[in-house]
């Protein structure tokens, strides 16, 4: 007689990966990197606002809807420097996060700005990522910038500077408050009075830049650079692409998802009167003159394919679209309008790859001079190119694959979270 052994088949790991989509850039880097995964090795499930749904290719991936704040109030919230979320917001998507968790299932959750997961993680005792850039890291070693304030148009930049300098830490303690309140409610310890540990608080921290871009004290253990995660939008090239002239440099110009849409016009209309082709991408907003013969105009682009016909990008700052420009050796001109965007300008002048406006102070005269300068001097360009290399050659999918490969196969040994810099 043959005995039958019954063989069970092990369950394939889950990783869920959540987006705040309080702008489109926190979305497609969950996406981006979640489509790096081995979808035969593991069951891999996208939370998100579907607002961005229609941009992105989710094809072999599981999805959740989850709600997030309008970008409208998140934007208002950043102008007046008030705290981005409430503490009833919180609340609200911590009860959204626990149903999640519990439908889902995760051996690990891995988020995007979706700072409730520092209360929700906990709570069901699931290891937790958080991807957020270096500049946000308690051990950066940079300067603050201050960001464009009602207060800073009447007392000028350098003394709102100077004042910003020594209310930060109330600052940042005030932004902190919300998200302790809530942590406090469900039995949770407080994260201090730090702004920078609430935004990378986790298990495990995963910083999506290059790791001497921003320059840092030493790092925990549990902190770990990934690259920076490529991400296009699912559009396609305009019937118009072809027909690009060939005699004149190509600037894009984009604002991206987080705002200040208005601003778009004016930079248009600037730019228009030089001898260049403006492509300027419009994200759904109206109001971009599209009289002028070397203005053209789209809705959405795939970035990675535009970028080989453009020599230089103009854009917010945000990390999303001006580190795509740089992957293709493209350098960038910053309008920034809050501090993330001023720190990420900060790291690419750093590297040479590019220059900083502030979007409150921008002028014509300003801009048009910016432009020119990175245009005709080559230093930028070969900034651009090896700065460029570096994020090709640094793989966010091969290390993103290789950090959950090691966390999922011996996730007893989690370390406790953790964001306090080594002395």
């Amino acid at each position: 007689m043959i005995r039958e052994s019954v063989m069970q088949v092990r369950k394939r790991p889950v990783v869920l990966l959540v987006a705040e989509a309080v702008t489109l850039a926190h979305f497609a880097r969950i996406v981006a990197l979640a489509r790096t995964l081995d979808s035969s090795r593991y069951e891999v499930v996208v939370a998100s606002d579907p607002r961005y749904l229609s941009l992105a290719d989710m094809d072999g991936l599981r999805y959740h809807p989850i709600q997030s704040i309008p970008g409208e109030a998140f934007a208002r919230a950043l102008e007046a420097g008030k705290p981005l979320y409430d503490s009833a917001a919180l609340e609200a998507y911590v009860s959204e996060d626990l149903d999640l968790l519990a439908r889902v299932e995760p051996d690990l959750v891995v988020g995007d700005f979706r700072l409730s997961l520092a209360v929700s993680a906990p709570l069901r005792r699931v290891p937790y990522a958080a991807l957020v850039n270096a500049y946000w890291s308690p051990c950066a070693k940079v300067d603050y910038p201050v960001p464009d304030l009602p207060f800073t148009r009447f007392l000028g930049l350098r003394f709102s500077q100077w004042l910003f300098d020594r209310v930060r830490p109330l600052a940042f303690a005030r932004h902190a408050r919300p998200l302790n309140r809530v942590r406090k409610r469900h039995g949770l310890p407080s994260l201090g009075a730090d702004l920078r540990t609430v935004y990378s608080w986790s298990n495990h921290t995963l910083f999506t830049d290059l790791p001497d871009w921003v320059p840092q004290s030493r790092l925990p253990a549990n902190h770990r650079f990934i690259g920076v995660p490529r991400w296009s939008a699912g559009a396609c090239l305009p019937e118009w692409w072809a027909s690009l002239p060939e005699d004149k440099p190509v600037v894009l110009v984009t604002l991206g998802s987080s705002g200040h849409g208005v601003a778009l016009p004016g930079i248009v209309a600037a730019l228009a009167q030089l001898p260049l082709t403006v492509i300027a991408v419009v994200a759904g907003k109206q109001g971009v003159d599209q009289s002028q013969r070397n203005v053209f105009i789209a809705d959405y682009l795939p970035l990675g394919l535009a970028m080989s016909r453009v020599h230089l990008l103009i854009c917010n700052g945000g990390s999303l679209t001006s580190c795509e420009a740089l992957a293709a050796g493209t350098p960038v001109l910053g309008v920034c309008f809050n501090m993330d965007q001023l720190l990420n300008m900060q790291a690419i002048e750093r590297l040479g790859a590019g220059l900083t406006l502030r979007g409150a102070r921008v002028n014509a005269t300003a801009l048009r001079e910016a432009v020119q300068h990175l245009l005709e001097e080559p230093h930028y360009r070969q900034a651009a190119q090896t700065v460029g290399k570096r994020i090709r050659d640094f793989d966010p999918g091969e290390n993103f694959r290789a950090f959950v490969a090691d966390i999922l196969s011996s996730p007893s040994s989690s370390p406790s979270a953790s964001s306090s810099c080594v002395p």
